[in-house]
């Protein structure tokens, strides 16, 4: 629900679907205690919980590993729902002609383009090439050694389809990149999933399948649960998470969150770094079970 928006009676929530940058992690990429024990309290209570997220599953698990051994993931940007223990519970991937075409009207980009695979483990994460001197880059390729590789050229590693084509790069490039690809003639094949740091002066854009979306999985996994879009409670802080706070019936955006976002007219909750998460949740779900 938008702010100004009045309703009379409000929906109990069953759902609470929740980012991860930003939004229940910290600004040291951990979950703040007061999170841990909301998303507890909530699960104690027979609600749901989603951890919605452009990040992969390998990194996404540890964080949920943290929190409560029945939390489904929604990865990649909507592209898989993942169980806890990594079953793949819904896979849309991109269709390997446009993520070569997509690629080759990019060439200019090609230092920062990635291609990314649902593999198990090696070879998740292919780069043409990989500068491990690269100081905007360099702890990400420490971070995720174990699932990089080279491969020259990248289409070469089209071998199937992938979940995506990732670019990272300073804000101003990455608008750039995203003003080319959306006049793209094929640009109605694919969606992009755009996430902006401007204190960071770093964007991550994926180019994932045309119907693909945090909103569109969120909505499929809620159908298969049973449960409306009224009674869910979407909690983001950037614009990859648009889509998925447009479906739900209630939505809060973090403290943190973009000013774009903000703009939307969504209520907004604390920081990340101040619980944000847990605040909404108590809010607009386990206040209805003290009532």
């Amino acid at each position: 629900m938008r702010k100004g928006e009045t309703a009379l009676v409000r929906v109990p929530i069953r759902l609470i679907a929740i980012d991860l940058d930003g939004t229940l992690l910290d600004s040291h990429w951990q979950v703040p205690e007061a999170n841990r024990l909301a998303i507890e309290r909530a699960i104690e209570r027979g609600i749901h919980i989603v951890l919605v997220t452009g990040r992969r599953f390998s990194f996404t698990h540890t964080v949920t590993e943290q929190l409560h051994d029945n939390i489904a993931l929604i990865v990649n940007n909507g592209a898989l729902i993942k169980s806890p223990e990594g079953a793949t519970l819904l896979r849309r991937l991109l269709p390997r002609g446009v993520a070569r075409a997509v690629i080759a009207a990019t060439r200019e980009h090609r230092p920062s383009t990635a291609l990314v695979f649902d593999r198990p483990e090696d070879s998740q994460i292919v780069f043409e090439h990989i500068d491990w001197n690269d100081p905007g880059r360099r702890a990400y390729f420490e971070r995720n050694r174990q699932y990089l590789k080279e491969i020259c050229p990248l289409e070469d590693s089209l071998t199937e389809d992938p979940i995506q084509v990732m670019y990272t790069g300073p804000v101003a490039e990455m608008r750039r990149l995203v003003a080319t690809l959306r006049s793209l003639p094929f640009s109605g094949d694919f969606s992009l999933a755009v996430a902006e740091y401007e204190a960071r002066d770093f964007t991550i854009v994926d180019v994932i399948e045309h119907s693909c979306s945090k909103g569109s999985s969120l909505r499929h996994w809620a159908e298969h649960l049973g449960i409306r879009r009224e009674e869910i409670l979407a909690i983001g802080d950037n614009l990859n998470d648009r889509e998925m706070l447009d479906f739900a019936g209630q939505a809060v955006v973090m403290g943190n969150a973009s000013e774009e976002l903000k703009a939307l007219g969504w209520p907004v909750t604390l920081s990340n770094d101040d619980g944000g998460v847990a605040a909404a949740i108590d809010q607009y779900v386990l206040a209805d079970f003290e009532r």
